[in-house]
């Protein structure tokens, strides 16, 4: 078969769907499938003139709110840069954005389109304060799942709990699949080390649907209670710097070591002890896998497809979303106890392993794939 897998921006990012499809596509590759990665240059702005038309609604009533016009423009450079680029059939897109798909599916109408989606954008907007929960743009954000149901062959998403969050929007829930996401077990070791001081690290955008004020909060408890640790926090964005001074007035910031932006952060992710990340939202939670495979202990918050992957006390500990006390006592907890430490990331490990492999995710695709052969 030949297989387009359409993102939005180029993988550049760690993490997530970047950790995933040019792996996977790799994969496929080695085992003689046809298999090409398109997206959108970032340089690539204000360039589509097309009219965008929907439908299942009319995003004209939203016109006027800057993430709406943001996101149509963003359609219609996909758009244009597509008709500028692909000049060859397929046999299957599978795309991994909304605007991928619905672009791909109006340009290839004939063609099978199905979408894994990844993640929510209303819901990291909304906790991150650019717009307002019921608020236009995220009325216009929601629909957008209605339209994606309508027009694509299949949906396809990374965890039951996010499904369970699709069933608001659309109305065939059921025919919704899972697909939880997949990581190469070769990038994502663990590495024979000791730390004679705990090794806390985390990787993330730098943003505030991550929680990391409540981690840094937490820090601050354990070093009021004692303990001594240093944490390393992997990641850029806009709170860097409200992040630094928090980290300075809660008398921290020699305890933290603020990396920014770092392409492979598995590279050296094996080297530490505990991977902590107090998200208040995640559809699935890429990075709790990726630090499972490589051994560290993991800690997280109740919330999304965060505990489909840790079982509190078995292979993880999970904490209520924004709950600094119950953040500090399980930190602490795995501080104190290196036996128990140990104990929680070989379970985790082992879970990952057996779980979330790349090749299990190429088994299940290869599997979808085939579904839409041609006789």
């Amino acid at each position: 078969m030949n297989i387009l897998q359409a993102l939005f921006f180029p993988p550049e990012q760690p993490g997530g769907v970047s950790s995933m499809v040019p792996y996977i596509l790799d994969r496929f590759n080695k085992r003689g499938w046809s298999m090409e990665l398109f997206s959108l240059p970032k340089r690539v702005r204000q360039k589509g003139t097309e009219e965008v038309a929907f439908s299942t609604f009319d995003w004209q009533r939203y016109a006027g709110n800057p993430v709406v016009d943001k996101y149509i423009q963003t359609y219609k450079d996909y758009v244009w840069w597509t008709k500028l680029r692909l000049h060859k059939t397929y046999d299957l897109i599978h795309a991994h954005h909304p605007i991928a798909a619905l672009v791909m599916k109006q340009l290839f109408p004939d063609t099978p389109v199905i979408m894994t989606i990844h993640s929510s954008y209303e819901r990291e907007l909304i906790l991150n304060g650019k717009i307002k929960e019921n608020g236009p743009e995220h009325a216009f954000l929601t629909s957008i799942y209605r339209e994606l149901e309508d027009r694509l062959d299949q949906l396809i998403t990374v965890s039951n709990s996010f499904k369970h969050y699709l069933s608001d929007y659309i109305q065939e829930p059921e025919r919704v699949g899972v697909i939880p996401n997949g990581f190469d077990e070769k990038r994502f070791r663990p590495v024979p080390h000791e730390n004679k001081i705990p090794q806390l690290i985390t990787v993330c955008r730098l943003v505030p649907a991550k929680g990391l004020d409540i981690l840094l909060q937490a820090c601050a408890e354990l070093k009021q209670r004692g303990h001594s640790f240093v944490l390393h926090l992997i990641g850029d964005g806009p709170i860097r710097q409200e992040l630094e001074d928090m980290a300075m007035d809660l008398n921290i910031y020699e305890e933290i070591i603020f990396y920014g932006y770092m392409l492979h952060p598995e590279d050296f992710m094996p080297f530490f002890d505990v991977f902590v990340l107090p998200s208040r939202a995640e559809a699935f939670g890429s990075v709790f896998a990726e630090a499972a495979l490589c051994g560290l202990t993991v800690i997280g918050t109740q919330v999304g497809g965060i505990p489909e992957q840790i079982e509190h006390g078995k292979n993880g500990l999970l904490v209520p979303v924004d709950d600094v006390q119950a953040l500090a006592g399980a930190l602490e907890k795995v501080i104190i106890d290196p036996q128990y430490r140990y104990n929680l990331a070989r379970v985790a490990w082992d879970k990952a392993k057996n779980t979330y492999s790349l090749s299990r995710v190429i088994q299940q695709l290869r599997a979808v794939y085939r579904s839409y052969r041609k006789e």
